[in-house]
């Protein structure tokens, strides 16, 4: 007897760990569309020193005479960010040890079109600012927005096949590792080696917790945490704390998944033993048993893939939702947008994201394929790669978190490169989705 409503069948249909992705890519997507209107409207209106105030106002954490004080904004972008980025590793680590990564003659493509996605962007942007005070956001236009991308490509349905979504997503991958580092690397102002050094204390020691086979997630959380707060204090940027602590996530299971079924069986025997209560109330006995079966599910499945599926949500959720209210308020002032938009930084990122990522993505991939180097995604066309080379050069999340690095005490740039990032991606996500739905054929 089924004692729930038919329509909590919807929620618990089972999906494999890339569906949840795409899910979770596509909520976001959908959601940062809405905060990224909301910030506009915030940053535009009679509302803007409210919003403004409140991002900037100082949050302290005070213990003694130690002090930690840094604005909601600071602690958004190098806190809660450090969340986000952690999920990037775990999926990152996922495609790598068992994803499209793993296989090289299926990556081939997707590596080396995200390589030339990232290259010829930074050279366009670089040649328009070489020497100019805008030179170091080079960096910005080699960002893909993964949520935002892959929404566009999902919301096609059947008009693009299922191999193409996952050149995609790999190629999304491989740029969100390349932009990790870039940040880790050339983002960095100053260096506390001392404060540095701890936090590479912390790293090795997450790494032996995991050749030692400890799999509580308690002990990784403790030092992960204390990684954050040294990178956070050394001056390189503590979301990188992020991704090293999912590479140190153990990716290999308690329990071995065969000794799943004949364990499981003798507890359900044991678990009907007991008479069914006219309440339909289980006993303490069963209870336990309940959660013994739950302790052993948990153990064959790993700990990385655990926290990638308990962290899907809240980062689509909250966090980017979050972070593009924070960073997705641009003060426009239309009478002088258009000489905005064609000043160097903004003129570099458009053209980055637009004709570098068009030219590194789809020229890469057709030199790839004509020389036989690689393959196309099965039962695609190079029409529709072209397609998917433009929704690359849907930038945001990523392009907005570099450009608040690059040009950290620059405020006037900043807004440059922020409206240089929302017309490039508005354009290539309506240019991508249009070629893609009404242009390149099957």
């Amino acid at each position: 007897m089924k004692l729930y409503a038919p329509w909590e069948k919807a929620f618990k249909k089972v999906s494999t760990p890339f569906e949840e992705f795409l899910h979770a890519q596509t909520t976001t997507g959908l959601i940062l569309i809405v905060m990224t209107i909301i910030a506009l409207i915030l940053a535009n209106t009679s509302l803007y020193e409210t919003y403004s105030h409140f991002f900037h106002m100082n949050i302290d954490f005070n213990v003694g005479s130690w002090a930690l004080s840094h604005s909601l904004h600071h602690w958004i972008n190098d806190g809660l960010m450090a969340i986000f980025f952690f999920l990037i590793g775990l999926e990152i680590k996922r495609e790598i040890t068992a994803g499209e990564l793993s296989n090289l003659k299926v990556a081939i493509l997707p590596i080396l079109a995200a390589i030339g996605g990232m290259v010829f962007p930074a050279l366009i942007y670089t040649s328009l600012n070489y020497e100019t005070v805008g030179s170091a956001g080079w960096g910005i236009p080699m960002a893909t927005d993964i949520a935002f991308a892959i929404s566009a490509l999902v919301l096609l349905g059947k008009r693009v096949p299922t191999a193409l979504v996952t050149f995609l997503v790999a190629l999304a991958i491989v740029d969100d590792l390349g932009a990790v580092i870039v940040i880790a690397l050339f983002y960095t102002d100053t260096i506390n080696m001392m404060a540095l050094s701890l936090a590479g204390l912390m790293f090795v020691l997450m790494l032996a917790f995991n050749r030692f086979g400890i799999h509580m997630l308690l002990p990784y959380f403790i030092v992960g945490l204390l990684m954050w707060f040294f990178m956070l204090e050394s001056g390189v940027h503590a979301t990188i704390a992020g991704v090293l602590a999912a590479l140190a996530i153990p990716s290999t299971p308690k329990r071995v998944p065969s000794t799943l079924t004949k364990e499981a069986k003798v507890l359900l025997d044991e678990y009907d033993k007991y008479p069914v209560d006219e309440n339909y109330q289980i006993n303490e006995e069963q209870k336990r048993i309940l959660t013994n079966i739950r302790n052993k599910i948990n153990e064959v499945e790993t700990p990385a893939a655990r926290l990638e599926h308990n962290l899907h949500l809240p980062v689509a959720l909250i966090i980017i939702p979050i972070f593009a209210l924070a960073n997705a308020g641009i003060k426009i002032d239309f009478s002088s947008i258009s000489t905005t938009i064609v000043e160097p930084v903004s003129l570099g990122i458009i053209l980055g994201l637009i004709f570098g990522k068009v030219i590194g993505i789809f020229g890469v991939s057709y030199v790839a394929v004509k020389l036989k180097i690689a393959q196309l995604p099965k039962d695609s066309t190079l029409s529709q790669v072209f397609g998917v080379a433009f929704l690359g050069g849907i930038g945001f999340t990523m392009s907005i978190f570099v450009a608040d690095l690059a040009f950290i005490n620059n405020p006037e740039l900043i807004l440059q490169a922020k409206i240089g990032i929302l017309s490039a991606s508005l354009f290539s996500a309506l240019f991508g989705y249009l070629w893609l739905r009404t242009i390149s054929k099957k």
